[in-house]
């Protein structure tokens, strides 16, 4: 087995003393009072005025969690149920400025990225001074509040050429406890922040008096983790360092919002380390916080964090007053009302969800729990998590989808109502003549580990097949797993590989496919070939270009009948996804093309439960309803009905029950066998 099961959940942080901030708002005692009053007797929230409403909020006569209660009662969103947000967001920032004489001074120009987001002087982050270097102590970094605690984060700008080492001076004084970073260092060819660390774990670099290694990197779908290794060379040698975790968020492209789940698996990635309050008295320092000029996207990070610490403190929420806290600590926090409407979203998403993830030693008890009907609403988990997950789905328009309803490319898709968003579609890039568009019905889909690990498609039509085998090898595809197994010389379903060894076939002008291998094995199939491709473009064959041959394997499994909603053998599937890994493995894990009979079925139910299990494998943890929402974000159609959702459930719980406790025992003997030599 190619997949090694590892270590085990995340450590919770434990809660401490609770401690009220300055930052608090001063409501929020008079708030719980009142909140049986709100219960009986009082109107709707949707007879007031939205003006009303926002002027009750800013005054305290309103609290948060009686808006979050109308919402859930009236079966209304929370972004429904709130006040205007625009109207809202325009009142929150129309704050006093303070002064910021500091980072205006000439010498300090130049170590701002963005002069509109600035520190204020009276909350900046103040470095010692080093002799003979004027303005040494200015680094373009402020304290912010949270709602619990004073200076719980420091927000600053991604670091620069020439303030990198002024960072790492401030990471060791101020005695950080954790870097959330929240842009990429290149975003659209544009340098959003330089590259702090080493650039690999077998060297070391020293940033001024700071010496880093790097001791280990974790990636998943949307963020890495790394452990940097840390000590001052000024104060003493290496044995005085010090570990520090950098939460790498790689998904936030800038002036644009991330998937709110992404977001919130995120944060509980962080708190699961940092803890999940982080106490006054705590000996460890503040949380630092950046993108690329610590503005926009670090506000946003900071309203969802504080906000949900409080509401898990107090169950309630304050974004409108901690909005204005934010614009009174830093220049540009949350700095357009997009941003603003995305904490709101994440917010809703945050109290509708909830935490959905359980240790994998609790998988056969949650399963029984989850079959059990609800006395009241007489629908069990299953059903109640699925009709959430439908609730929560993006719907697409057909402008999302232009390229799929274009008239040279409509009579590519199966199923004009199951049409590729193009901002989440592959783009065919190899040339095979101009009567050929970049169009195929295709969109990605995330795993657990990496971004883009899958790419669903329909079974190729006769018109498509030169596109099909364009789109595995312009996106480098690594296997090709192939769903069903229809009748032999289908007219509905044209066969699209050569099925016997040393065969060649050529599908549409450039692509020529041969077969190298064939096996078989229990209700699995599979097919190794060499791809071929025939320069066409006289551009291309002007410039002498060259189009290397590629490999890839096809993988069919043979116990999915057509027209069965799950296959006949659990065991084959997870067998072949367990064969597809460790090809994988010898490929440098590209990505898996999955082939559905319509585009919809049977393929969401292949990326959610092999994200799944890699997250037990992982981690140790089961959260197949994040799963399945991830896998429906680019196709809402994917695990299209309940039976396919419970069938995730059932495919894990097989995996867990077959494979992972045998190759623990595995791993077990060989540990006592190794001993035994010694």
């Amino acid at each position: 087995m190619s997949r090694a099961p590892a270590a085990s959940g995340m450590s919770q942080g434990s809660s401490e003393k609770k401690y009220r901030s300055r930052s608090t708002s001063r409501f929020a005692d008079f708030d719980k009072h009142r909140k049986s009053k709100y219960m009986v007797g009082t109107p709707s929230l949707s007879s007031i005025p939205n003006t009303i409403k926002l002027s009750m909020l800013n005054s305290g006569l309103l609290s948060f969690d009686r808006v979050k209660l109308e919402a859930r009662d009236e079966n209304n969103s929370l972004s429904q149920t709130i006040p205007d947000k625009q109207l809202e967001f325009q009142t929150a920032i129309k704050v006093e400025n303070n002064s910021i004489r500091h980072a205006t001074r000439k010498n300090n120009l130049e170590k701002n990225q963005n002069q509109k987001c600035v520190p204020y002087d009276y909350n900046r982050v103040v470095l010692k001074k080093i002799e003979g270097i004027p303005d040494s102590d200015y680094i373009n970094a402020s304290y912010v509040d949270s709602l619990l605690k004073p200076n719980a984060y420091i927000v600053t700008q991604g670091p620069t050429e020439e303030t990198v080492c002024d960072f790492w001076r401030m990471v060791w004084s101020e005695n950080v406890s954790a870097i959330i970073m929240l842009t990429k260092t290149f975003d659209f060819t544009k340098v959003m922040c330089v590259q702090y660390w080493p650039a690999s774990m077998e060297k070391g670099e020293a940033y001024g008096d700071i010496n880093i290694d790097i001791v280990s990197e974790e990636q998943l779908a949307n963020f890495q983790i790394r452990t940097f290794r840390i000590y001052n060379s000024s104060e003493g040698d290496a044995s005085t360092f010090r570990d520090i975790l950098q939460f790498h968020f790689t998904e936030w492209h800038s002036h644009s919002c991330p998937f709110p789940n992404a977001v919130l698996e995120f944060r509980r990635r962080v708190r699961a380390v940092v803890g999940n309050i982080i106490t006054a008295n705590s000996v460890v320092g503040p949380m630092l916080v950046h993108c690329n000029d610590g503005g926009g996207r670090s506000g946003v990070y900071l309203a969802i964090d504080a906000n949900m610490e409080l509401a898990e403190e107090e169950e309630c929420f304050h974004l409108f007053g901690y909005l204005k806290k934010l614009r009174q600590s830093r220049k540009g926090l949350i700095e357009n009302v997009d941003q603003y409407k995305f904490v709101y979203d994440t917010l809703e998403e945050y109290l509708c969800c909830g935490n959905s993830w359980f240790p994998v030693s609790q998988l056969s008890d949650k399963l029984k729990e989850k079959g059990l009907k609800h006395p009241t609403t007489k629908i069990n988990d299953y059903q109640r998590e699925y009709d959430q997950i439908c609730k929560q789905t993006p719907r697409f328009t057909i402008g999302d989808c232009a390229g799929g309803h274009r008239a040279d490319n409509r009579e590519k898709n199966r199923d004009v109502l199951c049409v590729p968003p193009d901002n989440y579609r592959p783009y065919l890039t190899s040339f095979q003549g101009n009567a050929f568009t970049d169009y195929i019905n295709a969109v990605f889909v995330d795993g657990y580990t990496k971004p883009r690990e899958y790419i669903v498609t329909e079974w190729p039509v006769a018109k498509t097949l030169g596109e099909f085998w364009s789109l595995v090898y312009d996106q480098e595809c690594a296997a090709v797993v192939v769903t069903c197994s229809p009748p032999p010389l289908s007219q509905q379903y044209p066969a699209f590989w050569p099925e016997k060894r040393k065969q060649s076939i050529k599908y549409g002008p450039v692509f020529t496919i041969t077969c190298k291998a064939s096996k078989q094995y229990n209700n699995i199939k599979t097919w190794e070939y060499v791809i071929n491709k025939k320069i066409v473009s006289l551009t291309e064959l002007m410039a002498g270009v060259k189009a290397p041959a590629k490999m890839c394997k096809l993988f069919q499994l043979t116990c999915w009948p057509m027209g069965h909603k799950v296959p006949t053998s659990t065991n084959s599937l997870v067998d072949l996804m367990n064969m597809v890994e460790q090809w994988r493995a010898k490929m440098d894990y590209g990505p898996v093309c999955v082939v559905s009979p319509d585009g919809r079925s049977r393929a969401g139910v292949y990326c959610a439960a092999n994200a799944c299990i890699e997250q037990v494998i992982q981690h140790g943890e089961v959260d197949i309803f994040q799963a399945v929402k991830t896998v429906r974000r680019n196709r809402p159609q994917l695990v299209e009905n309940i039976t396919e959702y419970k069938y995730c459930y059932d495919l894990v719980l097989h995996y867990v029950l077959h494979y992972l406790d045998k190759d623990l025992k595995d791993k077990d003997k060989e540990k006592e066998k190794n001993t035994g030599q010694n």
